[in-house]
């Protein structure tokens, strides 16, 4: 079972309708890994499709570094034959050849516009949740971690239509991209906090996602990153007066240190835990030597 840290919740940032509470954590990790996005930057680590043909689902990972290489639930990769989102945080080890389970947020192309992958945005909690509720459903089931690949679907055009966006061919990255001025100032009020381990994001008075990591500089490489898809969240619900407090981050802390964790079949190396909470609430945690490298919970 997952082990914690005790967590202080801090002082929260707001802008606007989003509340940012920074978590801090004495971890003492000493775990080695690189992100994603600075191994394929460096093309030390590449993500293509699986085979000429492809297949929607999965895609291979080839990491020819000496260390493992950390990929987010939720992170987007753009290219090749249409754009995806990792369904689950997993460690690809060193030197080796991974197939990774992900969903398709470009419903429109199923043609190459490049060999490998890049790095783009992070999806938006309301898709974590889609993502995280129905992963976890396949990995009980003994299906792995798949998704439901309609309901992401749906929920790409939707967020398309509510924010009056537009793709041609349904891409959740130009939702993204037509709104580069609003993310670069919502990252310019919500700044990370030298030391912080992990947040805990509010919309009004609702807190939709909370993420932990085994270690401050994990947590300052892709803040900016987990702001995004939350920020697109916070536009969604416009204006607003009420917001989030600290007991409510507490409480929502000591039920993901008290859920009734199932382990799942890992991708990768590690270990992975999932859980299902009351309210419609859903968590995961990523652990590699007894140390939670990625925790998280969102929330319908």
């Amino acid at each position: 079972m997952p082990t914690f840290p005790d967590v202080r919740v801090a002082d929260p940032t707001r802008h606007e309708t989003l509340t940012v509470f920074p978590l801090f954590a004495q971890t003492g990790s000493d775990l080695s890994y690189l992100l994603c996005d600075e191994a394929i930057s460096a093309g030390s680590v590449t993500v293509e499709e699986v085979s000429e043909s492809g297949s929607v689902p999965t895609l291979l990972v080839d990491n020819r570094t000496d260390s493992p290489v950390l990929f987010l639930e939720g992170e987007e990769l753009r290219g090749a034959k249409q754009n995806r989102v990792l369904n689950t945080s997993l460690l690809v080890a060193a030197n080796s050849k991974t197939t990774i389970p992900v969903s398709c947020v470009e419903q429109g192309r199923w043609r190459h516009l490049s060999r490998h992958f890049v790095s783009g945005s992070h999806s938006s909690s309301k898709l974590r949740h889609i993502l995280k509720k129905t992963v976890s459903r396949s990995a009980r089931a003994g299906h792995g971690h798949a998704s439901d690949q309609g309901e992401v679907w749906k929920e790409v055009g939707r967020q398309m239509e509510s924010l009056g966006s537009h793709s041609d061919t349904g891409a959740m990255a130009d939702t993204y991209d037509s709104f580069q001025g609003r993310l670069t100032e919502f990252r310019e009020r919500l700044k990370y906090p030298e030391g912080a381990t992990g947040l805990a994001v509010a919309v009004g008075d609702k807190l939709v996602s909370v993420d932990l990591f085994d270690k401050p500089s994990t947590c300052r490489k892709v803040w900016d990153r987990l702001l995004d898809g939350v920020v697109l969240d916070a536009l969604e619900a416009g204006a607003g007066e009420t917001s989030a407090d600290a007991g409510q981050v507490q409480t929502m802390l000591a039920e993901l240190r008290d859920a009734s964790w199932q382990q799942a079949p890992p991708i990768g190396v590690g270990e992975d835990y999932r859980a299902d909470l009351k309210g419609d609430r859903h968590a995961s945690v990523l652990v590699r030597d007894e140390t939670v490298v990625h925790g998280s919970l969102v929330s319908g």
